[in-house]
């Protein structure tokens, strides 16, 4: 049996790491986790000799190095089934859902960085932070309402699911509102057992990064830390 190695990074922030790890995860593919913490420059620089992006997540099949989400993603759908809607039009939909994603939604991002363990009360909700979440639950209403949920693209958890699981956490996080439909599915991707796990995991790191812990309280007021106390 082949065993990929997937590097992230702190479960707490890590939003680009989520999403391979909860794919993995979820579709049962087996793969070591090697963990990268933001704080400890050693580590980083040595893994810059692996991965010059010096970015993560980045999966690793024997001599093969795959970087960036996406491209993990479509590695993967060469190799296992599942990770991609066997139905065509579903297929193509999640995709592009996906790449929205991966490039868009750049408020949603800005003001809400990803920090599962904390309740933040956001200082302001500009429109651009309006409109992405308008877009999100239209996104989502549609994708669930075209191939019959529980998922975006159908009745299985697919790379569509994946590349929105680190908005599920901001979401609780910021307390964003969302419509009953985009909601309840938010709810449900938290209920999943891979993201109950890396919440749990999140909970119980005591490192804090001062660059997101700074960027977090340029934007809001944090009113809940559920996190193991720093050390």
């Amino acid at each position: 049996m082949r065993m990929y190695r997937l590097y992230i990074a702190n479960k707490n922030y890590s939003s680009w790491s989520l999403r391979a790890w909860a794919l993995m995860t979820e579709l049962g593919i087996p793969f070591e986790e090697q963990l990268l913490h933001f704080g400890r420059l050693a580590e980083w620089k040595a893994y810059r000799q692996l991965s010059p992006a010096g970015k993560v997540p980045c999966l690793q099949d024997d001599g093969v190095l795959v970087w960036d989400t996406l491209a993990i993603a479509e590695y993967l759908a060469e190799r296992h089934t599942g990770v991609w809607p066997a139905d065509p039009l579903a297929r193509a939909w999640a995709r592009s859902a996906a790449a929205e994603m991966h490039s868009g939604f750049e408020a949603l991002r800005t003001r809400c960085s990803m920090s599962c363990g904390v309740r933040v009360r956001l200082n302001e909700h500009p429109p651009a932070l309006e409109r992405d979440l308008e877009r999100l639950a239209g996104l989502w209403g549609e994708g669930l309402r075209r191939f019959g949920g529980p998922f975006l693209a159908g009745a299985a958890f697919s790379a569509a699911d994946a590349f929105f699981a680190p908005v599920a956490f901001r979401v609780q996080s910021y307390g964003l509102p969302l419509d009953a439909t985009a909601s309840a599915y938010m709810r449900r991707l938290l209920e999943l057992a891979s993201m109950r796990r890396w919440y749990a995991e999140a909970l119980a790191e005591t490192f804090r990064d001062e660059p997101h812990e700074e960027e977090m309280l340029r934007m809001g007021v944090v009113t809940r830390d559920l996190r193991a106390a720093a050390l």
